[in-house]
Parts: structure tokens; C-alpha cells; sequence
């Protein structure tokens, strides 16, 4: 909505479309047009009646798919009104539990139940376009994660199969293509232990984790933001993305691990960020700041690079420790 008001008074919005930000924000309008145009899904259905039958009828399609299951917003994030089932006996209350936050959060009026993948790797591929032409730029693993939100992000992907990158690389594309994207953004897959993957939702902006890809590919996705919204022209071919090196980006989080890592307001005493010439670090903190418990409690991050991925952790881990 904000982004068409901006349209609507002849400024220039710098992002996608707000048609496909709408489409593409709703995982159960994503899932539809991914499926026709051929992007595998995860197997589950949408529940739009939250009364106790509806939740019945909701438990017997959950069934039919198999457990463990998660429960979602559609037009949720960042791991809010979410909720995995391991058991029939325990659908319930996760059903109504969801449903309460996601009428709180966002107001949806529907429910996505899918299968939830056990030991999966959450893996996301960056993609650009101007409406005409599409380009990947390679992927991200994002699938150390608490509560369903990332913690730490890298580039590249060791661990699964590079002919499924590929698969991977050309099926983010596709998306892509298949809403006439018309800036950057992220395709988010799954992918199992079977290296089988499916398509999560795509996120229509630049995310957190996007150093990892400048550092890996020498891109400055923030100037291409830009210049899409500028010109409306993808200013790169597939063949000028050339990737070197291993990055990695740690999130800092306001936390207390004493009390199951709950978010942490409060007065920062003093603020002192070590210096190291292979990590960047990105932050607004200041002695005598203060950390509000009115927003995400990430606070800053640091990306680390290397040649290889242990010479990066080890710049990382470094940085980390001082």
C-alpha cells in the first residue's frame, strides 16, 4: 500500500511493482503462481475458516499430508505467527494459537498448513530484473536459525549438491520471470536431506544478508537497486556474475541468553566495535543509545571474508572474540 501511494504521486518507488510485492508478500498467492509456472512447493493447503470446525476440517487435510506440520500467516515474517506440530493431538491448539496472532500481526484471514521439512537447509538464491531480463546471483545458506530466524548467512553453499544449485539457480529465475520482476530481490527454497527443494516465498526487497553476495560476487546490490529504479534497464548479463571467495555475515542480536535468548531493551553503557580489515560491520549504535523493545532485536552485523570458508571463519570467529 505504501509503496502504490508513493507511485500515485509521481515519485519514484524504488523496489518492484506494488503488484507484485502484493502477490509475492502472500505465501499463498506465491505458492499458486509458482506451482503453475512449474517451481516445485511444499506440499499443504489454505484454511480460511479459524471456527472449531474449520480447524477439524484443517486437522483431517493435515492428516492427509503427514507430520510434522507447520501452521503460518501468509503474510507473515521473521518467524512470527508460526508454529511447527509434531503430533495430530497437538494441532489444535497450535491452529488457534496461530490464527490469534496472525488476526493480531496482520489481519489475514487465512492459514497456510504445510509440510514441515525435518533436517532441511534453508537456501536462497538472489535474483534481478527489469521486468524483461532475469539474472541470478548466485545463493546464500541461511540455515543456522532460532525460532525460525536467521542468525547467521553465507556464501556459498557447501553442502548441497551443485547440479541442485543449478535446478535451484534456474527455478529462482523463473519466479522471477513469472511476475515480471522489476527489481532485486530473494527466492527462499528448502531444500531436504534427499537434495529435493522446494519454493518458500520470495522476498520482494533487499534483505538482511545481502553482503555476503556483494562480497562473493563484487556487486553492489544496493547502486543496482537503484539503478533499476532509475532506469527500469538491468544494467548486467548472467555472464558478468563471476563469484570468488567465501563470505559469511553474524547477526548481533539484543538478547539474554539467561532467559531462552528473550529480546533485551534497555540503555547502552558503552559501544566499542573491534576493527578487522576482512570483516565489514554495519550498525547505528552509540554509547548512551537506546535499544527500543518496539522492534526487531537485531542490532547490528558483521560479514566476514575469506578465500576459502575456514579462513573466513576464522576472520569471523576472530572478530567475534575480540
Amino acid at each position: 500500500a505504501f509503496a502504490q501511494c508513493v507511485v500515485d504521486a509521481g515519485l519514484t518507488w524504488i523496489g518492484p511493482k506494488p503488484q507484485c510485492i502484493a502477490l509475492m508478500g502472500d505465501k499463498i498467492q506465491a505458492r499458486t503462481r509458482m506451482q503453475a509456472d512449474g517451481v516445485p512447493v511444499v506440499p499443504g493447503f489454505a484454511c480460511d475458516d479459524f471456527s472449531v470446525v474449520g480447524c477439524a476440517a484443517a486437522r483431517v487435510n493435515a492428516a492427509g499430508i503427514g507430520y510434522p506440520l507447520i501452521i503460518k500467516d501468509p503474510r507473515g515474517g521473521g518467524g512470527r505467527a508460526m508454529r511447527a506440530v509434531w503430533a495430530a493431538e497437538d494441532f489444535d491448539a497450535a491452529f488457534t494459537a496461530v490464527a490469534a496472532e496472525a488476526k493480531k500481526l496482520t489481519g489475514s484471514v487465512l492459514l497456510l498448513v504445510e509440510k514441515y521439512i525435518q533436517q532441511g537447509r534453508h537456501i536462497e538464491v538472489q535474483v534481478a530484473g527489469d521486468g524483461k531480463q532475469f539474472i541470478h546471483l548466485f545463493e546464500r545458506e541461511c540455515s543456522i536459525q532460532r525460532r525460525h530466524q536467521k542468525i547467521i548467512e553465507e556464501a556459498p553453499c557447501n553442502f548441497v549438491d551443485s547440479a541442485v544449485l543449478e535446478k535451484m539457480y534456474a527455478a529462482a529465475v523463473t519466479a522471477a520471470r513469472a511476475v515480471n520482476y522489476d527489481s532485486i530481490g530473494t527466492v527462499e527454497f528448502i531444500v531436504t536431506p534427499e537434495q529435493e527443494f522446494y519454493f518458500l516465498e520470495m522476498n520482494t526487497r533487499l534483505q538482511v544478508e545481502h553482503a555476503v553476495t556483494e562480497l562473493t560476487t563484487g556487486v553492489d546490490l544496493v547502486a543496482l537497486h537503484l539503478q533499476l529504479a532509475g532506469s527500469r534497464s538491468l544494467p548486467l548479463q548472467q555472464t558478468d556474475i563471476v563469484r570468488r571467495g567465501h563470505a559469511i555475515e553474524c547477526r548481533l542480536y539484543a538478547e539474554d541468553p539467561a532467559a531462552g535468548f528473550r529480546p533485551s531493551a534497555g540503555m547502552l553503557r558503552q559501544v566499542t566495535l573491534p576493527q578487522h580489515p576482512y570483516v565489514r560491520v554495519e550498525h547505528d549504535l552509540r554509547s548512551g543509545a537506546e535499544i527500543s523493545p518496539f522492534f526487531d532485536p537485531m542490532i547490528a552485523k558483521s560479514s566476514a571474508f575469506g578465500i576459502t570458508r575456514a579462513e573466513c571463519i576464522a576472520h569471523a570467529v576472530q572478530f567475534l572474540t575480540q
